[in-house]
């Protein structure tokens, strides 16, 4: 027995490996290597090359190869052209190729040995036939039709001579007795996704699976299939054995990304019991030495290893002792480390545990202990469901933002229905600005409000030109002081023809966004009257107009015009220190008089609008972070062509989408899901609903695939594919068939028969399910 891991490299990756019946010799194939190797202590001792010879075709490039398990001299090899290929070690040529069978017209994938009868040998190929040969007279004796894509792996079963299992790409299992070549005694759909191995339980009628879909399943099938174990995995599953002499191990190995060997215990599904780390490229295959504390392993990284169980690792050793989870009906578990007070009883456990060698199959002893804390609240948040069912994602904005904003509201969500209100204020009319000021206004007020729309509003589009002349002349009315409000009146001046509204103050293009319901009865007159509110808004186009405007701005030199002449003007200083002896009172008085009137603008700034997408960002961002993933998404949708503008990365956007459809599928909002999905942008989501939704339908009579219509064949032009099993006429609509049977017909005649019998119609015995 060896006592330390072993590991041998080679000049090509192997494809799989085999021991012989005593265990003391392996076998290792693969396209460009095809070796013999003796099992020693502590090194590999090459025992037999067979990849030599004159012709070295195809042949020799292999998928799987087996070892027979009576005689020990016999093995067997799957190769990639079709061929399966049998080798006699006994043989005194330096080639000990025995027999090419080229029954298969694809690849093979697989091929066994039979337990008992040495010269029985089954093969399964991707063409989607199983080939029985017999090593006596060197031909194929039975065929066996699986009417799939490709037979991926085939297995006799230990319990039952004549029986074997074949597993197939669309994710079936079949069950065939060998005395009966032309159709499965049992047939069952096992996973989603296409099965890549199985193997035979040695003690227990199980049969486990392996799945592209990331899962390890262990079927029952003493009776009718029933799946009792389910192990998940990182990565899909290539390989799977049982481990000897432990009824719940099996080992597996991933097809992609992991580079570890993990053995599970069925009991414990989603840690590995133990793990094997040496190889450094995805593992191809395991096969155990007949013991439960050593195996051997191939990769692609051109290494043969054999492992010692006790060098393992143990993933649940490391695993974190604390976890929080929450599930959808608000309940919460916690899970923390212990840190209690040992007693002297589990002192004295604690150190029997610690002398237990490594070798030990036991599980790691648990060091955290699980809370669970219920909310005295309703189980189900009516509010999702309702808010799910109820937005609107698709559509113009704005009536997005009212649906949903209503939705949100009803539901008792009044936060969301602001969010829904804001989103629209934002969007919909990101130009307008409307400016108001409040009845009480004082007057400092009323001419900021005013200022403030000068600045923001600028010239309106009858004053894109400069102010001419006769502009300039209906500006200079006479304005007044006014009271400082209240009813205290001060000083005043002003007559009935010098009193003026705030339409006289401003200018007419500025009268033009102000509107008064009322005369107004003085300047600036507060108390008794009051003033309605000013609303003052501009266009899109009046913006094009300033930003377009290329003609200069003047502003008179005085901003109101005085109210009489002054004719006692100062006298000018007697002597400018500033200026040349020169100059003279005359000359300052005529430059004086000579300055410009008009103050010219030549360089418009453009306005500066502002942007909201950091605001939305931030709003989104906020919400994930509050787990409300429904609002983020859902605004995130109905956004539509505006979420391009958003600096959220893509991975960020499909995360939320996806936590969103799997809450959606916790509620069996299966049509919500299904609308949200056809919606979304990201391919790697948009094609969710686009697997598993062809089924492939085959003659009965040639086993050719329909091609036009799913009820007549072209080839062999009958219709016995698609009779309904009750009134055995053809169903040219909507056909109704169980998988495990494969019978079906009418919908209509299956529910009629299924509501008063469990058993198929036609009297196979299946017990069909019809939902």
């Amino acid at each position: 027995m060896i006592s330390k891991t072993v590991c041998i490299t080679q000049e090509g990756p192997a494809n799989a490996l085999a021991l012989n019946k005593d265990n003391s010799q392996v076998v290792i194939a693969g396209r460009n290597v095809f070796k013999i190797f003796t099992l020693l202590e502590d090194r590999f001792e090459e025992a037999c090359n067979l990849r030599v010879g004159k012709n070295l075709n195809l042949n020799f490039s292999c998928n799987d190869v087996a070892w027979n398990l009576i005689d020990d001299h016999i093995l067997a090899t799957a190769a990639t052209n079709g061929a399966v290929v049998v080798w006699n070690l006994n043989k005194s040529s330096r080639s000990k190729q025995e027999h090419v069978f080229i029954d298969h017209k694809r690849t093979v994938n697989k091929v066994s040995f039979h337990m008992t009868e040495p010269m029985w040998l089954i093969s399964g190929s991707q063409d989607g036939t199983m080939k029985c040969f017999d090593l006596r007279i060197k031909e194929a004796t039975r065929t066996f039709y699986s009417n799939t894509e490709s037979v991926r792996d085939v297995q006799f079963c230990p319990h039952s001579p004549h029986t074997f299992a074949a597993v197939s790409e669309n994710g079936h299992v079949q069950q065939w007795d060998l005395r009966k070549p032309d159709r499965y005694f049992q047939h069952f759909t096992a996973h989603s996704g296409p099965i890549f191995a199985c193997d035979w339980h040695p003690e227990t009628i199980w049969l486990a699976t392996a799945s592209r879909d990331k899962t390890i399943k262990v079927w029952d099938l003493l009776g009718k299939p029933t799946c009792d174990y389910i192990i998940h995995t990182i990565a899909s599953v290539g390989r799977i054995k049982w481990r000897p002499q432990r009824k719940y191990h099996i080992s597996s190995c991933a097809l992609v990304v992991d580079c570890s060997i993990n053995v599970w215990d069925i009991r414990r599904p989603y840690i590995p019991f133990a793990s094997f780390n040496e190889h450094k490229d995805v593992p191809t295959g395991v096969a155990w030495r007949g013991n439960p504390q050593s195996f051997l392993s191939t990769s692609r990284d051109c290494t043969l290893y054999h492992h010692i169980f006790k060098d393992a690792t143990r993933p649940a050793s490391k695993a974190n002792p604390q976890g929080i989870a929450l599930n959808p009906k608000g309940d919460i578990a916690y899970a923390c480390k212990v840190n209690v007070h040992v007693t002297t009883t589990m002192k004295q456990l604690t150190n029997i545990m610690r002398k237990t060698p490594a070798t030990n199959d036991t599980f790691c002893m648990a060091s955290s202990v699980m809370h669970r804390f219920a909310i005295n609240m309703p189980r189900e948040p009516k509010w999702f469901r309702a808010c799910a069912e109820g937005y609107l994602l698709s559509g113009r904005l704005n009536e997005i933002c009212d649906h949903n904003a209503t939705i949100a509201r009803n539901a008792g969500r009044n936060d969301i229905s602001t969010v829904w209100n804001i989103i629209k204020t934002l969007y919909t009319n990101p130009m307008g600005t409307i400016l108001k000021t409040p009845p009480t206004a004082s007057k400092e007020d009323i001419v900021n409000t005013l200022n403030l729309a000068q600045i923001t509003m600028g010239p309106s589009i009858e004053q894109s030109n400069a102010v001419h002349e006769n502009d300039v002349k209906s500006l200079q009315g006479e304005v007044t002081g006014a009271t400082s409000g209240g009813d205290d009146e001060t000083e005043t001046d002003e007559t009935p023809e010098n009193q003026h509204s705030i339409g006289s103050i401003l200018p007419s293009y500025r009268r033009a966004f102000i509107d008064h319901k009322g005369p107004s009865k003085g300047d600036f007159l507060f108390g008794e009257s009051e003033f309605e509110p000013m609303t003052m808004e501009y266009t899109s186009n009046y913006i094009h107009n300033i930003i377009n405007n290329d003609n200069d701005w003047t502003l008179s030199k005085e901003a109101f015009p005085l109210r009489h002449e002054i004719k006692d003007r100062s006298p000018p200083p007697e002597q400018f220190p500033n200026h040349p002896p020169d100059i003279n009172e005359d000359c300052a008085s005529l430059m004086i008089e000579d300055q410009p009137s008009q103050l010219i603008v030549s360089n418009i700034p453009k306005p500066q609008f502002w942007d909201p997408t950091n605001l939305i960002e931030e709003a989104l961002k906020h919400h994930a972070a509050l787990r409300d993933i429904q609002t983020s998404a859902s605004i995130l949708i109905a956004l539509g062509e505006k979420r391009k503008n958003l600096n959220i990365e893509t991975a960020v956007q499909e995360h939320w989408i996806l936590e969103y459809l799997d809450m959606l599928a916790r509620f069996k909002l299966w049509n919500v899901a299904t609308q949200i999905i056809q919606s979304v942008w990201i391919p790697s989501v948009s094609q969710l609903n686009q697997q598993s939704t062809v089924i492939h339908a085959s003659c009965l009579a040639c086993t050719k695939p329909l091609q036009r219509a799913a009820w007549f064949c072209d080839r062999c032009h009958s219709s016995h594919h698609a009779l309904c099993s009750i009134c055995h006429q053809v169903v040219r609509g909507i056909y109704a068939w169980c998988q495990g049977c494969t019978h079906g017909g009418h919908v209509v005649h299956m529910n009629e028969w299924f509501s008063r019998n469990r058993q198929c119609p036609t009297g196979c015995g299946h017990i069909c399910e019809y939902t």
